[in-house]
């Protein structure tokens, strides 16, 4: 079983060399056949010449693929499952927060069976109203919606079968949703506690602005999984519930008219439900349909999310530009 752990990196010279040290040392102790792609996601601060060093310096264990431009980390995700070879995927942070010593732990158990193992930070070493707060939300708001009960879904220590991966492709903040994706299709998850250490080097690239992202991408995530293949459940029962509302309301003014001899073209309340009802559908039907549009023109004319500049393997001696 050969483990493929992928790693985003963006402005993180300092932690790299620190970070492939711990590797080697815990995952070659453990027996493990291994690989490590980094994936340099346009980083300014000198990031791709350290890559550059350790590809030549292990190049039977590392690969770097290097962005054109800063793409965001679920492309670089996509990139480097993209160039994996591995039967097990793991990925992580270049920060430091994530520890490898976890690693076989994780890998041990989807050797007993599991198909995504999640990592949890039960000791998270974060501030609590910039990060621990908002990602306590998202995290019971995903659970709510996907019912994929996860503590820590911002969590990127996280280990999958390559098999689980395939099938979906990944857009916005999608790489924090894989566990939902994946079982939807049936995996078997489990989440189990892993160490996290406080960023000493570089800034941290999380904000307030991607809980808004994550919960905006949560919708798209929900309509994927639930209604996707039947989306006239959507459709159908959104409408039908307006069209009762807009019935009864119709029904109540006929009375009144009959009752009272009072016009329905009178009442407010008959211009104001038949122009929500319109509004709400065109509402709805446009936002959906532009998702599905974009999905369908990015998967069917094979448009990528990312553009390599190059791929470095100095094993393979197949450097790409």
């Amino acid at each position: 079983m050969r483990i493929s752990i992928v790693i985003p990196v963006y402005n993180e010279a300092e932690n790299l060399p620190i970070l492939h040290d711990s590797l080697n040392k815990n995952l070659t102790e453990s027996g493990l056949l291994w690989e490590v792609i980094y994936v340099d996601d346009g980083s300014r601060d000198g990031s791709l010449i350290v890559l550059e060093d350790l590809a030549a310096k292990d190049a039977q264990h590392v690969t770097v693929v290097s962005f054109r431009r800063n793409f965001g980390q679920t492309a670089a995700i996509a990139a480097g499952i993209d160039h994996a070879q591995g039967d097990v995927i793991v990925l992580m942070d270049a920060d430091l927060q994530n520890d490898p010593v976890d690693i076989p732990m994780m890998v041990g158990k989807i050797k007993e069976g599991y198909d995504v193992v999640s990592g949890w930070r039960v000791n998270r070493q974060d501030k609590l109203i910039t990060r621990k707060l908002p990602s306590n939300t998202a995290n019971w708001l995903i659970s709510t919606v996907t019912g994929v009960h996860l503590h820590d879904y911002g969590c990127t220590l996280k280990a999958y079968r390559r098999e689980v991966l395939t099938g979906f492709r990944l857009y916005g903040e999608m790489h924090r949703f894989i566990p939902a994706y994946a079982s939807s299709v049936g995996a078997s998850i489990i989440e189990v506690p892993v160490k996290h250490h406080a960023r000493k080097y570089g800034k941290t690239k999380y904000g307030l602005n991607r809980t808004l992202k994550v919960i905006l991408d949560l919708f798209t995530v929900k309509f994927l999984i639930s209604y996707s293949s039947k989306p006239i459940y959507l459709f159908g029962g959104f409408g039908i519930v307006i069209m009762t509302i807009s019935a009864i309301t119709l029904l109540l003014l006929l009375i009144r008219r009959q009752v009272f001899g009072i016009g329905m073209s009178q009442s407010p309340f008959f211009l104001v439900s038949t122009t929500l009802m319109i509004m709400g559908f065109q509402s709805i039907l446009m936002g959906l349909i532009a998702e599905l549009l974009a999905r369908t023109y990015h998967e069917s004319q094979q448009k990528p999310i990312y553009f390599v500049r190059r791929v470095i393997n100095h094993s393979k001696d197949n450097t790409q530009e």
